[in-house]
């Protein structure tokens, strides 16, 4: 435990229940008692401790602004990798045995099963903290992050979402997985704010899905950041290694969105 508070300056690692396993995550907080608003940070699908290094960039930073800021670590993965099997390992899994469409198949099923009941218990263990708002959490995430943030505002109470790239690298193989997210948006119960780096893998997620939510008459908008870095990989990382750029954007469209709540 000591090792991981290291990893974490300024952080508390948190333990909560998840149906019948048990998960950790990694909580920052404001100064002050509070209540304060929060955000719901879900990482992409990056394996072992790799999300680390955006937990550790944004997590201080929207303390930084009042906000707590709590990063779930999903079964599988990172401070709850002995809670179940990694999400990547399942979906080269059934690539190897049924090609990507199969791959494809699993990611929406484990994404919107095992990983979306994940992220509900991490909200229904922040909504009961004294410091927060409980009215004033919204969710956010990058890459299968953003994916599930993107659910998240369909099932979750949350006053306002934040989808960085969400489905990005995964898009253009993955027919299933557009039908999957357009539904999602167009069902969802807040507004959401997407973004990109430009030379992200493919802008079409945040584009489509922003477009998606405007014809169901939702509340949403969308930002194309200049290009991050000089590969597609280091424009797709753009959340966390550039998060100075997007969080300006998000803070003045978040309030806007817990006000209508």
């Amino acid at each position: 435990m000591l090792l991981l508070l290291l990893a974490f300056p300024g952080a508390k690692i948190i333990a909560f229940p998840s149906e019948n396993i048990t998960l950790h995550g990694v909580l920052y907080k404001p100064s002050g008692a509070g209540p304060f608003p929060a955000v719901l940070f879900s990482h992409g699908s990056a394996p072992g401790m790799y999300s680390n290094e955006a937990i550790e960039a944004l997590g201080p930073l929207f303390a930084s602004h009042g906000w707590v800021y709590f990063a779930p670590y999903r079964r599988g993965q990172g401070l709850s990798a002995t809670a179940g099997a990694y999400i990547g390992d399942e979906i080269a899994a059934a690539v190897k045995k049924g090609g990507i469409k199969a791959g494809a198949v699993t990611m929406i099923r484990l994404l919107e099963t095992d990983h979306l009941n994940d992220q509900m218990a991490a909200l229904s263990w922040l909504q009961k903290q004294d410091f927060v708002q409980p009215h004033r959490i919204a969710t956010a995430g990058n890459s299968f992050g953003g994916v599930e943030a993107v659910l998240g505002a369909e099932r979750g109470t949350y006053c306002a979402a934040v989808d960085g790239a969400g489905g990005a690298e995964s898009w253009a193989r993955a027919p299933a997985l557009q039908a999957f997210m357009v539904r999602a948006v167009k069902n969802a119960r807040v507004p959401i704010f997407f973004f990109q780096a430009e030379n992200d893998h493919d802008l079409s997620p945040s584009l489509t899905l922003s477009a998606a939510m405007k014809d169901a008459g939702k509340t949403t908008e969308v930002k194309i950041y200049p290009p991050y870095g000089t590969s597609a990989s280091a424009g797709h990382s753009f959340t966390y290694l550039d998060s100075n750029v997007w969080v300006a954007t998000c803070f003045a469209f978040s309030p806007n969105i817990a006000n209508n709540n």
